[in-house]
């Protein structure tokens, strides 16, 4: 079982642990560049990937289901952001403290960059579905031991908190 990431005639599926690997490289630079509450919105899109919390192979989203901003300008900002954060994921920002080597992120990064930039998100287009988050469910909180946002205080840390640790 696995997680589907679409975006208009693509789609990136991943395994389960490709998932996690995918969600923790892009959440380590989201983290980092966040400034705006539709960015902090997209970082609780991001989170509610997190399969420890979520269930495995329960997860994925469509860019469909983003609402990417109002305005030709909003719209562009917003895929903007995304694009930035996955070029800092892409530059194997942060990665050192994974605590494990991630081969083929880089790989489902530039999948999912290419996904991004095709897409094409026509002005009065609604989200099909409401997976993205709101204002009021963004994520705001960042771990205080990791620097990374999260779904606190609905859950117990970031997702280097809550995974489990190997032996």
């Amino acid at each position: 079982m696995g997680n589907v990431f679409g975006g208009g005639e693509q789609s990136l599926y991943l395994s389960n642990g490709g998932t996690e690997v995918f969600i923790d490289v892009l959440m380590l630079a989201v983290s980092d560049l966040a400034d705006d509450v539709w960015d902090y919105r997209f970082a609780g899109l991001l989170t509610l990937q997190d399969q420890t919390v979520m269930g495995r192979g329960a997860v994925g989203f469509d860019l469909q289901e983003i609402a990417w901003g109002a305005t030709p300008r909003g719209r562009a900002r917003s895929k903007g952001f995304v694009l930035r954060a996955t070029a800092l994921a892409l530059s194997r920002h942060r990665w050192n403290e994974l605590g494990y080597d991630p081969p083929f992120a880089q790989d489902y990064l530039y999948r999912f960059k290419a996904m991004v930039e095709s897409f094409v998100d026509a002005p009065g287009d609604t989200p099909l579905a409401g997976g993205f988050p709101g204002p009021g469910e963004r994520a705001m909180a960042s771990c205080a031991a990791h620097r990374i946002l999260s779904a606190l205080p609905h859950w117990e840390g970031c997702f280097l908190c809550t995974r489990p640790r190997s032996s």
